[in-house]
């Protein structure tokens, strides 16, 4: 098993097509072969800006509509226990993968966005899939040094698969 992205659609504003999937799994093995990682999976979800406004709210507190999410399978926070889903290989239940954790992006903001930057929807939902995955890799942005780190990282990983700006 190779990484692998776990995909559902839960918004009607744009068709998701198997186009854009590959090229989601072409991302996701170009970050994951930069950073060391050869198995796993992601949940991808698809939603409006609603949707994601209602999940900001509850597991951030911030009461507005974002463009990503992530949420780390393989983290732990200060007040979580310690849960690391390892890959295995057993006899009885056959591969068990590596759940890296959830992405969830609102096409809506996507869309958006890719209109004021000038650039295709594709290339800002691929930015946006990057993103999250390095966020479920442990990365942030909260400094400038850090944040200049991530988007180093993303633009290689975009770059690879020809979504330049």
């Amino acid at each position: 098993m190779s990484l692998a992205i776990n995909w559902s659609n839960e918004q009607e504003e744009y068709e998701i097509n198997d186009g854009l999937i590959a090229l989601l799994e072409s991302i996701l093995q170009k970050a994951g072969e930069a950073e060391g990682i050869e198995k796993g999976e992601v949940d991808l979800t698809f939603v409006d800006n609603e949707r994601i406004h209602e999940l900001n709210r509850e597991y951030r507190g911030i009461d507005r509509p974002t463009d990503v999410l992530s949420f780390a399978m393989n983290e732990t926070g200060e007040d979580e226990p310690e849960i690391i889903y390892a890959f295995e290989e057993n006899d009885e239940l056959g591969d068990v993968p590596n759940a890296l954790g959830d992405i969830i992006i609102s096409v809506t903001r996507a869309q958006e966005q890719a209109l004021e930057y000038g650039h295709s929807l594709e290339r800002e939902l691929g930015f946006l899939f990057v993103h999250g995955f390095l966020h479920l890799l442990g990365y942030d942005h909260q400094d400038a040094a850090s944040e200049a780190e991530m988007m180093s990282k993303q633009e290689h990983v975009l770059a690879q698969v020809g979504l330049t700006r």
